[in-house]
């Protein structure tokens, strides 16, 4: 079904684009029109298919559980690094955060809607709301060591560490309950 979308959207919008230049004095309308609802009717096509594989039960346990995961690592990596960071240079901080957090704050991201399909959009806004708070303070902290704010990245760490442990917790919280 979405190959059959994406070539009418392809074919839809090639061909409103070749009546619409076919002629100079004129436009044939009738032939734009059907091209564009050709294409039209492939995105609508594209849509369904993407919103029924995004639904699919496979994909929705494949995906809390790269978010279980990613959490899991999130919150103990940002445990070791705010534990760490009185005996790191506070200037090779990002390096770490580069280096250690990047690939689960993808992970997390890509596997996020899943949350709201499962458990509703209420727990999903309230798990991002604290993943989305210490993914900010994580991003302080990179931008504080980059800049030499020596007492900033000291606090941001904290606070991302916190924040990622309360978005492990709610997820917890809700795998439990189900």
């Amino acid at each position: 079904m979405s190959k059959l979308g994406y070539l009418l959207i392809a074919a839809g919008f090639l061909a409103g684009s070749y009546f619409s230049v076919v002629q100079k004095e004129s436009v044939p309308w009738v032939s734009l029109v059907i091209s564009l609802i050709a294409g039209a009717i492939g995105i609508f096509l594209v849509r369904q298919t993407q919103r029924a594989s995004a639904h699919s039960e496979d994909r929705l346990t494949s995906n809390l559980g790269s978010i279980a995961s990613s959490l899991e690592s999130l919150a103990n990596k940002a445990t070791r690094l705010n534990n760490e960071k009185d005996s790191m240079n506070p200037y090779d901080v990002h390096s770490r955060i580069d280096a250690d957090f990047m690939e689960d704050l993808n992970t997390f991201v890509e596997a996020r809607e899943s949350l709201s399909h499962r458990y509703g959009v209420q727990a999903y806004a309230n798990l991002m709301t604290a993943f989305a708070t210490g993914e900010r303070y994580l991003n302080r902290a990179w931008s504080a060591s980059v800049d030499g704010w020596v007492d900033e990245v000291s606090d941001s760490l904290g606070k991302a560490e916190r924040q990622f442990q309360d978005a492990l917790a709610q997820f917890r919280s809700l795998t439990a309950e189900s």
